[in-house]
């Protein structure tokens, strides 16, 4: 009866995303995910080649109130205004070189991130319960996001894998473990009050 009761409840949840009004409150969500992403660049405390802002949060609470498509388009309208010029990543940044700079792999693991963090989290709900599923998916949607972004930051300044490491991963793991467990209890929240789409 439980399961029955929880595949209802999944399925209902899907059935309101594909619906016209759903996608039309998803659309209106990610929008201002897209927003208060860019709003969050602004807020940074640089830490060697890579500032500390509240991007992550942001992002890891689109995985967990979005689908995976709603997910990918609130951080998807953001790249795409920072690739047109505008000052919306980190340090009041734009344009095209941003994305293709030392620290663009973690704008580009965002998207991602956003995009693992939703899709596990739906897919381990049904298997392991609501907070276990989306503390996999937190975790696992961080290290998307700092693959993604070591890696680039390793080739584009050619010091290598383990001084990137070093200074783009390792500060900033405890930090955004904070945030990944900040952003579970906001989304728990959001959800309650109806807000959530998936």
């Amino acid at each position: 009866m439980a399961e029955e009761r929880t595949g209802a409840k999944r399925d209902g949840a899907a059935a309101g995303a594909a619906s016209p009004g759903g996608r039309t409150r998803e659309a209106v969500m990610a929008a201002l995910l897209a927003a208060l992403l860019a709003a969050s660049a602004w807020i940074s405390l640089p830490i060697g080649a890579v500032p500390v802002t509240l991007q992550v949060f942001i992002v890891l609470l689109a995985g967990l109130l979005l689908t995976p498509r709603g997910a990918f388009a609130a951080v998807g309208v953001y790249l795409l205004l920072g690739a047109a010029g505008l000052p919306v990543f980190a340090g009041g940044l734009g344009g095209p070189g941003t994305l293709g700079g030392p620290t663009g792999g973690y704008l580009w693991g965002f998207a991602l991130g956003a995009v693992t963090v939703s899709f596990l989290g739906r897919g381990l709900t049904p298997r392991i319960g609501r907070v276990p599923a989306e503390a996999v998916a937190l975790t696992a949607g961080v290290i998307v996001i700092y693959l993604v972004g070591w890696f680039q930051l390793a080739v584009v300044t050619g010091m290598g894998l383990v001084p990137a490491f070093a200074v783009g991963v390792a500060p900033f793991v405890l930090i955004d473990a904070g945030k990944a467990v900040v952003a579970l209890g906001v989304a728990g929240a959001l959800r309650r009050a109806g807000v959530a789409i998936r």
